[in-house]
């Protein structure tokens, strides 16, 4: 099994950093693949049309398994791979930074440009929140509204997230289990009720949820 748990941002950020009167603008941006991911590219070309360059790099899937970075003319390993670095070292997945250039007349040099576009994205980085995905397996349970409440409060405290409860004549409670507690899961409902729980058939989907 690949990763269960990762890091991604909780909302887009935009800084801006200076080099030797070079202005940098960085905007960084959780995407969910590729298109949209060069989708953030574009609109930052259109957005700061007047910047002279508009590098990026991107980290996409839970095992970061899809990196890209571009220069977009600057010289070669300077500009994309560089901010591709600070996001692999920070271990975030499923975001795009893009840096807007605006030239201030002086040359930075390979050096100085490195640490220039590597910088825009740390800044970034350092204002961003950060927030933790995990992969869950949502289960339906069904149980009586006598049972209910006491059940839902025994497996908050077990680690198991509540994401819906539907009353009817009895009480559908939508579970969401870390996937390496899930085969665990009909022993803890029979421990809590006493047997009177169970996953219903049918249920069991497995996707990837943001953690408060």
């Amino acid at each position: 099994m690949g990763p269960t748990t990762c890091r991604t941002i909780g909302a887009p950020v935009v800084v801006r950093t200076e080099e030797r009167r070079s202005v940098f603008e960085c905007w960084l941006r959780r995407v969910e693949d590729e298109d949209a991911a060069r989708g953030v590219v574009e609109e930052a070309r259109g957005t700061l049309w007047d910047a002279g360059h508009h590098c990026s790099a991107f980290v996409l899937g839970p095992d970061a398994a899809t990196v890209r970075s571009n220069d977009d003319g600057e010289p070669a390993g300077t500009a994309g791979m560089p901010m591709l670095e600070v996001l692999t070292h920070a271990g975030v997945i499923d975001v795009v930074a893009v840096v807007a250039r605006w030239f201030g007349g002086t040359k930075l040099g390979t050096g100085g440009l490195v640490r220039a576009y590597s910088g825009a994205v740390r800044a970034a980085l350092d204002e961003a929140r950060l927030l933790t995905r995990s992969l869950v397996r949502e289960v339906d349970v069904r149980v009586g509204h006598e049972v209910a409440g006491r059940l839902e409060h025994d497996l908050r405290a077990r680690g198991v997230a509540i994401a819906d409860t539907v009353y009817g004549q009895q009480v559908t409670l939508r579970l969401q289990v870390p996937v390496h507690q899930a085969d665990a899961l009909p022993e803890l409902l029979a421990e809590l009720t006493g047997g009177a729980a169970e996953p219903l058939p049918g249920t069991g989907t497995e996707r990837w949820v943001d953690l408060a």
